[in-house]
């Protein structure tokens, strides 16, 4: 029985805890790649030198820092019409997602996928994406009514006690 309910507290807790299964970048990281960038543009091929962005892109759209994320993602946006290749694009609609994903703009982030998997459509990391914004839409709305309905059940248990009260 312990073990029932044990199990019952853990599977509750993975609900709200919301675990993706995302990496996440340090602030090193971050700093190690805005430093290669800097060293890139000052002479480096046109190729060296998107890769490097890309790098600190991946970096920013990982970070736990807001702020990291926010500018991945006008980086990302910048730099999405560029793209010469569809791999380039796929790589590029990804990291856009995973950041709006960070953001909380989950319908954004789920178009994106989407938009990852109409290049690619067997591409596993965009498919484990969608699904984790999509749980994560869902468990949204579960919470959403289930506030509302506390809301509602209070409300109503509030005029029922005034009107015990009257009567």
């Amino acid at each position: 029985m312990e073990a029932k309910i044990g199990n019952f507290f853990d599977s509750v807790a993975a609900f709200f805890g919301g675990g993706d299964h995302i990496p996440w970048s340090d602030r090193d990281t971050v700093s190690g790649c805005e430093r290669e960038v800097a060293e890139a543009v000052k002479g480096a091929s046109d190729e060296l030198k998107s890769e490097s962005i890309m790098r600190l892109s991946w970096a920013l759209i990982h970070s736990r820092q807001p702020e990291d994320v926010q500018r991945g993602i006008a980086m990302l946006e910048a730099s999405l019409a560029n793209s010469s290749s569809p791999l380039q694009k796929r790589e590029k609609l990804y990291l856009l997602a995973v950041g709006y994903y960070r953001s909380g703009e989950y319908p954004r982030s789920r178009q994106l996928a989407e938009q990852c998997l109409e290049i690619a459509p067997d591409w596993r990391q965009a498919l484990t994406l969608k699904k984790t914004v999509e749980d994560r839409i869902a468990k949204d709305g579960v919470i959403g009514i289930g506030i509302t309905a506390t809301a509602v059940g209070l409300i109503v248990g509030g005029i029922a006690a005034a009107l015990a009260r009257k009567g």
